[in-house]
């Protein structure tokens, strides 16, 4: 969709060509990051087309030389040339959902779950540990799915008595 007062040509931008001229610090540092050490496929294939660029290519060449198309090459360059080569080569943060556990949260459902389960209770369940973390105001609310990653994160299988440690009693 073109905004208001952008013509068609405009909207269809990535047909033109970017003049795209890597400073020879940012070469050399694609030249380092290509030549040594695993990096992402995406990281590369951003690095490689920028370089092509350079190179004089079109977009429309450089992409079709590395898989890609006229449109994501044209892309790559508008971010190289809007924010430099850190913001071309690497995406953004993302915004997502926080974690439902604080590393202090998570850590006091641990330690209450090596130590011995509730009264009446031979062990702990996923539902039992979840319920007890409220109850003991480690946490406002929890769901047991949550205590399920959470344990399942540390490898602790409280139901299998042999898998948490205890302190000796006495």
């Amino acid at each position: 969709m073109r905004g208001a007062g952008e013509s068609y040509s405009e909207s269809m931008g990535w047909h033109n060509g970017l003049q795209i001229r890597l400073s020879r610090q940012e070469r050399e540092h694609i030249d380092e990051m290509l030549s040594g050490g695993v990096q992402p496929v995406r990281v590369v294939i951003r690095a490689l087309v920028l370089r092509q660029m350079d190179d004089g290519r079109s977009t429309v060449e450089a992409g079709a030389g590395l898989g890609v198309s006229a449109k994501v090459a044209w892309a790559i360059g508008k971010r190289y040339l809007e924010g430099g080569l850190e913001r071309a080569l690497y995406d953004a943060p993302r915004p997502g959902q926080k974690p439902l556990l604080d590393f202090e949260q998570s850590q006091r459902i641990i330690a209450m779950v090596c130590g011995p389960p509730p009264a009446g209770r031979a062990r702990w369940t996923v539902r039992l540990i979840a319920r007890e973390a409220v109850k003991r105001k480690l946490i406002g609310h929890v769901a047991p799915e949550t205590v399920r990653i959470l344990l399942q994160s540390h490898d602790l299988k409280p139901w299998r008595e042999k898998n948490v440690v205890r302190g000796a009693a006495g």
